[in-house]
């Protein structure tokens, strides 16, 4: 971790810290911190979703195209991801395959169930802990909130009721049967929950 920095002319100076060709001597630690990197929309300001698992969240029902993705969220794709064929033998030649849609202004990402020969269909959503709309499991906040904090409660929520702790590759947390887990998002020099929610099938690797 950088905490300060000595900018320097061309050319060694004599007395570093107090003549030329010193530029300038800044300590961060003197500095106010800038959040304006990682704004975490305020939970009045959140949009509410509800979830039914192994179906839909918002909008977005699994199963959809990208096209009609981008049609429900009223927005087009901030970036896409994807890939390329693995080749032979795997999957042979062929076009560019979609991966997932980044929609920066609802705040979410749309992950597809695709391949070499099958077109993409949504498998998979993540609600953005930094500035997604609002999504409850059993009235627990996921979004937004302190990753310990939902944790906590979704643990307490399981053993209460027996209903088995699922932990993700990550080391996300969710519900058995559910195919929901809990993440961390970075905020600045802290984090923030979000939560992806998936269809019975899919396999979610982090």
């Amino acid at each position: 971790m950088i905490t300060n920095a000595l900018l320097v002319g061309p050319e060694l100076a004599k007395h570093p810290f107090g003549s030329e060709p010193v530029i300038r001597w800044r300590d961060v630690r003197d500095e106010p911190p800038n959040v304006g990197a990682w704004p975490v929309r305020a939970q009045q300001e959140r949009q509410h979703w509800d979830w039914t698992p192994l179906e839909s969240v918002g909008p977005l029902r699994f199963g959809m195209k990208p096209q009609e993705v981008a049609a429900a969220l009223s927005e087009e794709p901030t970036t896409r991801h994807g890939r390329y064929p693995f080749g032979m033998s795997w999957e042979g030649l062929g076009q560019w395959i979609l991966g997932e849609d980044r929609f920066d202004r609802v705040g979410v990402t749309a992950h597809y169930s695709s391949g070499y020969s099958w077109p993409p269909t949504l498998g998979a959503v993540t609600v953005h802990g930094r500035t997604g709309p609002q999504v409850e499991c059993a009235g627990i906040r996921l979004i937004g909130m302190t990753v310990s904090a939902v944790d906590t409660a979704l643990i307490q929520h399981i053993e209460e009721r027996d209903l088995g702790l699922v932990i993700g590759c990550g080391g996300d947390l969710g519900v058995n049967g559910l195919n929901m887990h809990v993440r961390a998002s970075r905020a600045g020099d802290t984090a923030v929950s979000e939560a992806r929610f998936c269809q019975a099938q899919w396999e979610d690797h982090g």
